[in-house]
């Protein structure tokens, strides 16, 4: 059997979606002859816990740890909120921000290149070089962000005669928040530099959406293949579906994912419509920054609003099966078209209709149409979008909101790893 080595930063109890691709792909891989060893921080500082998913990892598989740094550990002697807010990912607009904010993200962006795990990177290629020859291991993978975590295999790279397969859940100088890390001008093309020097020496690119595999492909010659997240299984909807008219969004909703257009459109819906009003509930579970919250109150939908905070992902998913419609949000820019949420293809296992709210030109607007599973609208479209949902919930009322999703086979976490072992034994 084929062994590889998996680096990657996020694994459980960490919780959140960034943990959940390599969990699956662990999951799956003996099923292709191929065993992973799994290479991980010993004391990580998660911002989200999920020991439910302590209960996927595959028994006996080889786990390996070696101690991390983490910079965020001292941050939070002088600013606990703050430094869990950044580490999470959520960038208040820049209007929005305090002194403290505006100096964490400065040291941030300008201090910790390519990021905040960049300690980890010499103790583990020093300790991985001596395992992987031990052991006779001669592939690895990286998986990021954060993307410190390329230079790990970088380095593993430039020493060992391996193979190589860098792995981007998201991109780098094109990821939404890169512009906000107040970057000098120096910073920016340390930033390039390193990100262009990965992709050059890989041996290969996986990315999780066509819009990365396009950009990624101006940059570098290697070759770079789409294995995009996906579904667990798709089991039996037992959860009975909410009495109100729900729209439901799981995950984090960050200051740049807020959807006016959204929040005004059901504004006159509650206004115009008596039996709406009544009926409408919006559950937001997860993560809300400031700046949507502040959205939401302007339009007067503060009283219609569910706020569970962070759940379990067995939580999650029941959530999403009890709902009557499932919301997917997404940034309004040129730099997000290519994110493709992994809630994406939770929500077509749940099976209920997506209302997707993002950038033009998302690759998810083909998977919703290639799918079947919902509709997309852009963040300036108010008067097609209030049709819509008012189609929706005049099919609720006749107990006839339903979704016949399609092609949705190929998204299967095991159908996927089948691509990625695939590129494994080339």
């Amino acid at each position: 059997m084929k062994k590889v080595l998996i680096i990657t930063y996020y694994w459980p109890p960490a919780g959140g979606p960034g943990v959940q691709r390599w969990l699956k792909f662990v999951k799956y891989l003996r099923d292709f002859d191929i065993e992973p060893i799994v290479y991980i921080p010993e004391n990580p500082d998660y911002p989200i816990i999920d020991k439910s998913l302590l209960e996927e990892i595959p028994k006996g598989i080889i786990i390996l740890k070696k101690r991390i740094f983490e910079p965020y550990f001292l941050a939070k002697i002088f600013s606990k909120k703050e430094t869990s807010t950044i580490s999470s990912g959520i960038i208040q607009e820049a209007k929005s921000q305090n002194f403290l904010q505006k100096l964490f993200l400065y040291i941030r962006g300008n201090f910790f290149i390519p990021d905040a795990r960049k300690f980890w990177i010499k103790p583990s290629v020093n300790f991985l070089s001596e395992y992987l020859s031990e052991n006779k291991i001669d592939t690895i993978i990286s998986t990021g962000p954060p993307h410190s975590l390329h230079l790990i295999g970088l380095g593993l790279k430039k020493k060992l005669e391996l193979k190589w397969i860098a792995d981007f859940r998201d991109p780098w100088t094109e990821i939404g928040y890169h512009k906000k890390l107040k970057l000098s001008a120096s910073t920016e093309a340390n930033h390039i530099a390193l990100e262009t020097e990965v992709l050059t020496s890989a041996d290969h690119i996986i990315t999780t959406s066509f819009a990365t595999k396009i950009e990624f492909q101006s940059k570098t010659l290697k070759p770079v293949t789409v294995i995009t997240n996906g579904y667990d299984s798709i089991e039996d909807n037992s959860s009975e579906l909410d009495q109100k008219f729900s729209l439901a969004h799981i995950g984090s909703l960050l200051s740049g994912r807020n959807p006016k257009n959204l929040w005004k459109v059901l504004q006159e819906l509650t206004s115009e419509n008596k039996d709406f009003k009544e009926d409408l509930v919006l559950k937001l579970v997860g993560t809300l920054s400031n700046d949507v919250l502040d959205s939401i109150k302007e339009h007067d939908l503060e009283a219609y609003l569910e706020l569970p905070g962070y759940v379990s992902h067995n939580k999650a998913k029941k959530i999403q099966q009890s709902s009557q419609v499932l919301l997917l949000v997404e940034i309004d820019s040129i730099e997000t078209k290519g994110i493709i949420p992994g809630k994406l293809f939770e929500y077509m296992a749940a099976k209920r209709p997506i209302l997707a709210l993002g950038p033009k030109d998302w690759d998810v607007k083909n998977i919703l149409a290639e799918t079947n599973s919902g509709t997309y609208f852009g963040y300036q479209e108010e008067t097609s979008l209030k049709e819509h949902i008012l189609s929706m919930y005049k099919s609720y009322k006749n107990q006839q909101l339903n979704v016949s999703a399609i092609n949705t086979e190929k998204y299967s976490r095991k159908n996927l790893t089948g691509e990625l072992a695939k590129l494994l034994k080339d």
